[in-house]
């Protein structure tokens, strides 16, 4: 790193003549003889084979001790270079977030992936890939990032601070070294009056400037630009701002899921969710009480007889709920995908949507034993066909299980149970029995819509084969052991997401501020110009003018708005012609960028 003179040019290196004498026989002090007195006394800059080496970090090498390793390990940490690998350190370990479920997001899916790939599924889960924003690696880069930016931050935000305070530096002996060199030659013009049109000039310009006296001429000192140090500086204040509200959210958030049938309401408490998940700073006693009710889902799709490649695509998704909160009227809001209801600080989105067909089953003995809308899973074909469950644990004399397909456009072929259009043409139900200990009294939690038939025995009919009960809206099957399944209608249900995250906003003007930091950082230069203002050296009534600049970014314009500004100030004398000269110096030593102080 070469040192700079206080006018800006570099300095040039010390120089120290050294005399090498490689070949100790021609010393006129050994009479010619090649002897080891002779090699003893020669000196050269070569390492000598034959000397021992010292060990590397041997006896004549400092020791840091505690306090300058950790001033290093710091150093290290805090400097720009460590930050942006933290950064794309922090974009890698983000990934597997969106490779793999997660079980913040959908436990169910979760598991049904640890099921499918056994052990490689229990080395990701030991590595947290499926808990990858919660897990310590990740929690340790973005732990790190945060000090590695404040600690780059802090010494900055002070130097630019001195620089905001600080006066434009002084103007080079030299002005031939630097970008865009203008020399004219001004007759009768006032020396004065011309360094005066040149200060107000750059003032105008947006400038901060200073007059300075020297020896035999005076000089304007102007510098530009350091809004681009303090959008640098915003850029990256922000981003800790950005990392602050993110920790923030995680910790004080909350998100939960339900599933409401149309007619039925939901109430915003924890026992109300199919599945909930909150920050450790999170308080039950927080969530806002509201309450609602579904009163109409509707979808509509791409009807049959258009494009046959596009039937049944879905084109709309409309939820009208009626919205209570204390103290406040009913309201009755629509919602749909993208436009959320936002209630007390938390969001509630239209996360997805299926049919809750209406069922009755009745023992043998007459009791009804299930009753009302059971929500089926689709199964992701463009018909929505639909798995249901039904688990009776109060039959008698055993429990039952009812499984198999709603099909809101059915067809039974040789494909088997489908439905060919997702709306409700031809509804029907698709089923199949089971007896048997449904398992609901082991104490392990069980999926609502599923069940393991395996150790259940099947209803056959009078032939011993698997019994199908196929049933259309208002219709009733009877099982060989009595017991009964009505279809009594169809409803539609909706699933909803309710979230609440009381740094999100923040975590938005954040971002907004950082792109606002990064836009001033790459489009705003950082210039200096200088202009000098002397009596020619033996001509009488000529006045030198001298123009330069110096760029501390890249600027491609600041050669030409050199020129300009020399020709500017050479165009208000009056109509006084200039002739424009290069100076001695610039032949051998043509004008360059140089170098920031």
């Amino acid at each position: 790193m070469h040192e700079h003179d206080d006018d800006g040019t570099p300095a040039a290196p010390d120089r120290t003549d050294q005399t090498l004498n490689s070949d100790p026989s021609t010393d006129s002090s050994t009479g010619g003889t090649g002897g080891a007195d002779a090699a003893a006394d020669t000196w050269s800059s070569k390492r000598d084979k034959d000397r021992p080496r010292p060990p590397k970090g041997g006896a004549n090498a400092p020791a840091l001790g505690l306090r300058g390793t950790l001033l290093f390990l710091w150093r290290q940490l805090t400097s720009m270079q460590t930050a942006l690998i933290l950064l794309m350190l922090l974009a890698i370990a983000a990934v597997p977030g969106s490779l793999y479920p997660q079980r913040s997001v959908n436990p169910s899916l979760t598991e049904q992936f640890l099921e499918e790939n056994g052990r490689w599924g229990e080395i990701l889960d030991t590595l947290g890939f499926f808990d990858v924003f919660s897990s310590p690696w990740f929690s340790a880069i973005y732990l790190l990032l945060f000090i590695s930016l404040i600690g780059c931050i802090v010494p900055r935000v002070g130097v630019h601070l001195r620089q905001l305070r600080a006066k434009p530096p002084r103007t080079p002996s030299r002005l031939t070294r630097f970008t865009g060199y203008t020399r004219l030659e001004l007759p009768d013009a006032d020396a004065d009056a011309l360094l005066e049109t040149a200060h107000r000039s750059l003032r105008r310009s947006r400038y901060r400037t200073v007059v300075r006296e020297e020896k035999a001429s005076r000089s304007v000192s102007a510098e530009r630009g350091l809004l681009r140090e303090s959008g640098n500086l915003l850029f990256h204040i922000a981003l800790v701002g950005v990392l602050i509200c993110v920790a923030g959210g995680q910790l004080t958030s909350y998100r939960g899921q339900i599933t409401v049938v149309e007619g039925d309401g939901f109430s915003n408490s924890l026992t109300q969710y199919d599945s909930f998940d909150s920050g450790a700073w999170f308080e039950p006693t927080s969530l806002p009480p509201f309450q609602f009710t579904l009163e109409d889902f509707r979808a509509e799709y791409v009807l049959q007889g258009a494009d046959e490649s596009r039937v049944g695509e879905p084109l709309s998704f409309e939820a009208d709920i009626a919205v209570t909160t204390p103290g406040e009227k009913h309201e009755e809001r629509t919602l749909q995908v993208n436009k959320p209801l936002h209630v007390d600080g938390s969001s509630m989105y239209l996360l997805g949507n299926g049919y809750a067909p209406e069922v009755t089953l009745t023992d043998p003995e007459g009791n009804v034993v299930a009753e009302g809308p059971v929500i089926t899973v689709p199964m992701g074909d463009t018909g929505y066909t639909s798995q249901l469950v039904i688990k009776a644990p109060d039959a008698q004399p055993e429990q039952t299980a009812v499984v198999g397909f709603f099909l809101p456009t059915g067809q039974i072929d040789e494909q088997g149970p489908r439905s060919i259009y997702p709306d409700l043409m031809n509804p029907m139900l698709a089923l199949t029995a089971y007896h048997g200990d449904l398992g609901l009294d082991s104490g392990v939690p069980q999926n609502a819509y599923e069940v393991d038939v395996s150790t259940l025995d099947q209803v056959t009919g009078e032939d011993g084969s698997p019994m199908l009960m196929k049933l259309a809206p208002g219709e009733r099957f009877e099982m060989p052991d009595g017991s009964e399944l009505t279809f009594d209608g169809v409803r539609r249900y909706a699933a909803f997401d309710v979230a609440h995250d009381p740094f999100e906003r923040w975590v938005l003007v954040s971002a907004l501020v950082a792109v606002g930091g990064l836009i001033l950082s790459l489009f705003v230069p950082r210039r200096r110009l200088w202009v000098r203002v002397s009596p020619a050296d033996g001509t009488g009534g000529v006045t030198v003018l001298e123009v330069a600049g110096l760029a501390r970014s890249d600027d491609p314009a600041l050669p030409d708005d050199v020129k300009a500004l020399a020709e500017k100030l050479s165009a208000e004398q009056d109509g006084r012609g200039p002739s424009e000269t290069t100076g001695p110096d610039a032949a051998t030593d043509p004008p360059h960028e140089g170098s920031a102080q």
